[in-house]
């Protein structure tokens, strides 16, 4: 049984890979920066925004089996949730078009008036889309509510917000299979968790830091979602606060501009979602040496780039 279970879903991988036209790995190589205090250590960028042009980076990685195990079942229905300018929905929503998964999503606010271009695609792509108002949506982790979506939803597959299972930290773990070396920091933005903690668990018995820099305003709380996903507890990892500029999708002309100037250094596209609150961090952390001389840094480009097309546009409270 064990045996058929692993041909079953190596053969829905191969499927994924497929239809999807995911690369299967990333590249990784050294950055030249001209950043104050550069100088003393080795900073390389992993590139995993290149995976695909739609289901970008850290999407792909913390989907793939969830995806993958529901191709070898009965029923193909997802549900899952996000704001209108979810990237995890998008690249959700395109997988399951795809793959002819019927796909609900459950948005928090109403953008049925003015749709972001996200909620645009998804509606071009047949996503059920239901908008929820606030305390609706808050209930998205209660066990009585996610009960009676199962209800509602007999047999669909029911994903957390920004894909954070356990699933995902299998598909995130990979990542450090596919290094050609050893780091002693790899950086990346935290949101949801599924991220981070996949690269933790995945680096338990390795001397690798890893440090997580916060999208969004969640000190303490984005800890405990963290470790609420790990098997146990673990001594290698942080996760910085202060540069998130006020909040999720918050951001300055400071950001802004630095966003720009990164990109005419590197050719290399960030934005001030999650990227760019990443490489400014490290900027600011390598000028305040936080980062002993000699040390390897590896930052993870997550993707996420089409989530900032329209910034601005709000949705209505419910």
């Amino acid at each position: 049984m064990e045996r058929k279970t692993l041909i079953t879903s190596t053969r829905n991988l191969a499927q994924l890979f497929a239809t999807l036209e995911v690369k299967e790995a990333s590249p990784q190589y050294s950055l030249d920066l001209a950043w104050p205090n550069s100088h003393n250590i080795s900073v390389s960028i992993k590139r995993d925004d290149l995976l695909h042009p739609i289901i970008s980076g850290n999407k792909w990685r913390k989907l793939k089996y969830s995806l993958a195990q529901i191709l070898g079942s009965k029923t193909l229905h997802i549900v899952s949730f996000g704001g209108g300018f979810s990237n995890h929905l998008h690249a959700l929503g395109f997988c399951c078009h795809r793959l002819n998964i019927r796909f609900t999503a459950i948005v928090r606010g109403d953008y049925s008036a003015n749709p972001s271009p996200m909620l645009h695609d998804l509606q071009m792509w047949q996503t059920d889309i239901q908008y929820v108002n606030k305390i609706t949506y808050q209930q998205r982790e209660s066990p009585a509510y996610l009960t009676l979506l199962q209800q509602q939803y007999p047999n669909a597959l029911i994903i957390p917000e920004g894909g954070s299972n356990k699933l995902a930290l299998q598909g995130v773990a990979e990542i450090i299979s596919e290094l050609d070396q050893h780091y002693d920091y790899i950086i990346a933005p935290v949101a949801s968790g599924g991220t981070l903690a996949g690269l933790i668990k995945a680096t338990a018995h390795s001397a690798t830091h890893i440090l997580g820099i916060a999208a969004l305003k969640g000190q303490g709380y984005l800890e405990e979602h963290v470790q609420a996903l790990l098997p146990q507890t673990y001594q290698h990892w942080a996760i910085c606060h202060d540069y998130h500029f006020g909040g999720y999708a918050k951001r300055s002309n400071e950001l802004v501009d630095f966003c720009n100037d990164f990109y005419r250094q590197t050719r290399i596209e960030i934005e001030p979602i999650y990227s760019g609150k990443l490489m400014y961090a490290v900027k600011d952390l390598i000028n305040r040496n936080y980062f002993n001389k000699g040390s390897r840094l590896l930052i993870l480009h997550t993707g996420g780039l089409q989530g900032s097309r329209a910034i601005g546009q709000r949705a209505s409270i419910l």
